[in-house]
């Protein structure tokens, strides 16, 4: 082989590919076109043959090693680099995407919510007035728990938090997911499982205040809750979303809709996880601690729903140079 002639040959490439990863480097993948950043592919893979074939046909110390080093910056931005910039879209994501989309969706979270609510006053009604009613809706034994004994049911978390934590995390995990996916059934699941679960808590709601625990029984749930329940409302949102494209396409095909607002489902999801995973900590550690006082624990609630409201009403500002 000629090695000069074979060097004058792919100098060429090996500039080239310099040229674009020192573009990369300073400035990020995005600083490329799309055409640059085939080339730049393209051109690592070329490379990358000519670091082997260098190596294997001894031609040079120096060669070999400047190959070497072309070929690795190379895999760090054809490889790593797309890596990095998959996690800088997840923490874009997180730090503005899913308050937009939160904001774009709100609607659809607010009627989740009403139903919620609705339910849960109706339940709260009807237990505070029938008896018969919370015989029906409630387990015997809660209600002997609670009207009999004077007593909570939390207690069985603690000396478990482990164990009960997971368990929280898979079960709120669940509600959510089935909130979402009920929008399959034109939202009719969906729109169930908001009105289940609102009027079980405003049954159990009146049921402890009636006994006179009310106080003890909120301050457990509000910590968590406050994570716990914007993360249903959302979840329910997302289902009435893909609800509405399947009966309401309006000016879209409906699979056009579907694909829209299904969109929008799925990056609501990927915000609720994170949510509920917390929730689930607090329900399991925090929220069921003897040792802290009920004082505190609403005042945690309180300050993460703060946290909460302020993080979802965040807003990318776009500079303009123009006057």
């Amino acid at each position: 082989m000629n090695t000069n002639r074979w060097i004058a040959r792919k100098e060429t490439n090996w500039k080239t590919l310099d040229k674009l990863l020192q573009q990369a480097e300073k400035k990020g993948l995005k600083s490329l076109s799309a055409t640059e950043i085939k080339q730049l592919a393209s051109l690592y893979r070329s490379v990358a043959a000519d670091f082997a074939k260098a190596k294997t046909n001894n031609l040079g110390n120096t060669l070999t090693q400047d190959l070497q080093a072309l070929t690795a910056r190379g895999y760090n931005q054809v490889y790593q680099g797309s890596r990095r910039q998959e996690w800088r879209d997840v923490q874009e994501f997180y730090a503005w995407g899913f308050p937009q989309i939160v904001r774009e969706t709100a609607t659809y979270t607010a009627i989740a919510t009403a139903i919620f609510f609705l339910l849960f006053l109706i339940g709260w009604w009807y237990a505070w007035h029938d008896p018969v009613f919370l015989d029906l809706t409630v387990p015997q034994e809660l209600i002997e728990k609670v009207r009999d004994r004077g007593e909570l049911w939390m207690g069985f978390i603690v000396g478990n938090e482990p164990l009960a934590s997971s368990g929280i995390m898979t079960n709120n995990l669940g509600v959510a997911f089935k909130a979402v996916s009920g929008g399959a059934t034109a939202g009719i699941l969906t729109i169930y499982i908001m009105a289940f679960n609102g009027l079980h808590i405003g049954t159990i709601g009146a049921l402890v205040t009636q006994n006179n625990l009310g106080y003890p029984f909120w301050a457990f749930v509000c910590p968590h809750g406050s994570l716990e329940l914007p993360a249903i409302f959302l979840a329910g949102g997302a289902g009435l979303l893909i609800g509405k494209a399947m009966v309401f396409p309006e000016q879209y095909r409906r699979i056009d809709a579907l694909k829209i607002n299904g969109t929008k489902a799925v990056q609501l999801v990927f915000g609720i996880v994170p949510m509920l995973i917390i929730a689930g900590i607090i329900e399991g550690f925090f929220s069921p601690s003897p040792i802290i006082p009920n004082a505190l624990k609403y005042l945690t609630g309180f300050i993460i729903f703060g946290f909460l409201i302020l993080y979802l009403s965040r807003k990318k500002r776009i500079y303009s140079n123009s006057i």
